[in-house]
């Protein structure tokens, strides 16, 4: 019995660590998602990606032919001249799937060798740091809402419940 309401209370503190940690919201990108078969030639990626906002913490898939491409991190002169002879990274690791993960700021640049990148198989992202949250309109002090905001009270409601119910179940 007391095991049962060690094993409640651990869920419950669970529970309210889940509800009051901020939320997470990486994005995984297809790379080519949309203009054909993902990371293949003949594509322009400078087009893909100029609509969208890559932040630290997102993710690159790339999806290719295994057989042909490849993909591999370089510096912007290596990215300009299409060359592949020294890469900082090769992320290729066989299945023609790879995720790159995009856990620094700064730019990114990818290009398939074997003379793919001529090609168009190539790739620039600039990743930053996403941007603060939005800030909640000033409310006005001693309103019932300021302090029933429900970070701490609406929380608090739901753990003594949960906590009063696994006390009737098992008492």
């Amino acid at each position: 019995m007391e095991r049962v309401a060690t094993l409640v209370g651990v869920a419950v503190a669970l529970l309210l660590a889940a509800v009051m940690l901020p939320e997470v919201a990486a994005v995984r990108y297809m790379v080519g998602a949309g203009m054909g078969n993902g990371w293949a030639t003949n594509v322009n990626y400078t087009v893909w990606a100029q609509d969208k906002h890559f932040y630290n913490g997102d993710w690159l898939f790339f999806v290719y032919d295994r057989n042909q491409l490849n993909v591999l991190e370089v510096n912007e002169t290596d990215y300009e001249s299409c060359n592949s002879d020294h890469p900082l990274v090769n992320w290729t690791r066989g299945a023609g799937r790879d995720v790159v993960p995009l856990n620094v700021t700064r730019p990114y640049y990818f290009i398939s060798g074997k003379g793919f990148c001529y090609g168009g198989a190539k790739l620039a992202v600039n990743v930053e740091n996403a941007p603060p949250p939005p800030v909640a309109s000033p409310e006005k002090s001693g309103s019932p809402a300021s302090f029933y905001g429900g970070r701490i009270v609406l929380p608090t409601v739901f753990a003594v419940g949960a906590m009063w119910d696994a006390f009737l179940r098992f008492c």
